[in-house]
């Protein structure tokens, strides 16, 4: 069992930890779940690649949450494994043949995604395809969210149609997946995007069993307040009884950052200071591979080597860089970030709405690493508005 306390702070005072530590807080993460599950008009598939931490997984599925989104053989087991009551999905529109054959049959997988002709193929000959539901990802307008996922994946509406075609007529459910991008701020690239899914099943002729509207739900960072997450569900909603979907066709979505962001803030040590530049000892290659991206501004507030807090609405706080602790010069982020003035060696940062691609994404890189966790108590660290660059803030909502 991890170690608790009552706000990172409290952890501060009492670990004084030489190492990065990820402050995880279930209770905001199961409520955030519960949110999605009474909210959505469908099932609600958690994006594993987003957090994969066992306590954040265990916090949302006590929130209410059943379906899993997996990209690789490895989550899949991690899921099986964690637990009893489960359903995942093999959303990665790219997989060796070995972990379709191991997916499905060790694990039970049978919903997988595409979005070419190859992977249909490949997908029949492991698995023979009768019981399959395979989904056909189309390709979006691109720029529409705060981190771009366009141009890896995803099928034309004239490919997508033709994959409809071809897995029906081979004996598969089928359905079709769209992916906005990470932190879409709004919930007309849903609406488009589903326009899209409208004009595809026309031209197919066939009739969708599923319909996966992805992920893009995005948190609400330093000065940038998105509508509400139920703003996104009534747009889905909306958008989808203008399209025809046949009767008992699925909807599902895939929350990643919109449902952990909140869940989880990181407390680093101030190294060194130079001017208003702030040596960490975490950085991009750490878990802070977010604050690189236009428009994710994470809250800030310090942490004195005695133990006191400062908030970052202090009346003196001034803007600073960050370094990470790498010998990497691209290990940085120029910000601006405001902490108090003061701030110095030995003081340590508590870095909000963290939840998100922070701990995944750390590398170990230069040897360091960060991986310790402990639950904190108090709620999600949501800090005074109108600290953030204004250009950042204004590129982020275009």
């Amino acid at each position: 069992m991890l170690d608790s306390f009552a706000t990172a702070t409290e952890m501060a005072a009492a670990l004084r930890p030489d190492e990065p530590v990820y402050c995880l807080r279930p209770h905001v993460i199961a409520a955030t779940a519960r949110r999605f599950v009474e909210g959505f008009p469908g099932d609600v598939l958690y994006a594993v690649k987003c957090n994969n931490n066992p306590l954040v997984l265990q916090a949302i599925h006590d929130g209410g949450v059943r379906h899993f989104d997996t990209a690789s053989l490895a989550e899949v087991a991690q899921i099986d494994a964690l637990f009893d009551e489960q359903t995942s999905h093999y959303m990665h529109p790219v997989k060796s043949r070995r972990s379709v054959d191991e997916a499905y049959r060790r694990y039970g997988i049978r919903s997988f995604a595409i979005d070419h002709a190859s992977e249909l193929d490949k997908l029949i000959a492991v698995t023979g395809g009768n019981d399959l539901t395979v989904v056909v990802r189309l390709k979006t307008a691109r720029n529409q969210a705060v981190c771009d996922l366009g141009g890896k994946f995803g099928a034309s509406v004239d490919e997508a149609a033709g994959l409809l075609r071809a897995a029906r007529d081979a004996g598969c459910r089928v359905g079709l997946t769209f992916h906005v991008g990470s932190q879409c701020l709004s919930p007309d690239p849903y609406r488009r995007a589903i326009e899209l899914v409208g004009r595809t099943m026309r031209q197919s002729g066939v009739a969708l069993e599923v319909l996966d509207v992805g992920g893009g739900f995005p948190a609400a960072y330093v000065d940038v307040q998105p509508p509400a997450i139920e703003c996104f569900f009534s747009a889905i909603a909306e958008a989808t009884s203008l399209i025809d979907l046949p009767e008992g066709c699925r909807l599902q979505c895939e929350p990643g950052r919109g449902l952990v962001a909140d869940g989880c803030s990181i407390v680093a040590r101030v190294e060194m200071r130079r001017d208003d530049a702030l040596y960490l000892n975490d950085g991009l290659y750490g878990g802070l591979s977010d604050l690189s991206f236009d428009g994710i501004v994470m809250p800030m507030r310090v942490i004195r080597h005695d133990g006191a807090e400062v908030g970052e609405g202090a009346p003196r706080s001034a803007p600073f860089r960050l370094f990470g602790p790498t010998c990497d010069a691209a290990d940085k982020v120029a910000g601006p970030f405001w902490l108090d003035e003061t701030v110095d060696e030995g003081d340590w940062i508590e870095i909000g709405q963290a939840g998100a691609y922070s701990n995944v994404l750390a590398t170990g890189f230069n040897g360091f690493r960060s991986g310790r966790a402990v639950i904190v108590e108090d709620d999600a660290f949501h800090p005074p508005l109108s600290l953030a660059s204004e250009p950042l803030l204004r590129r982020a909502a275009e």
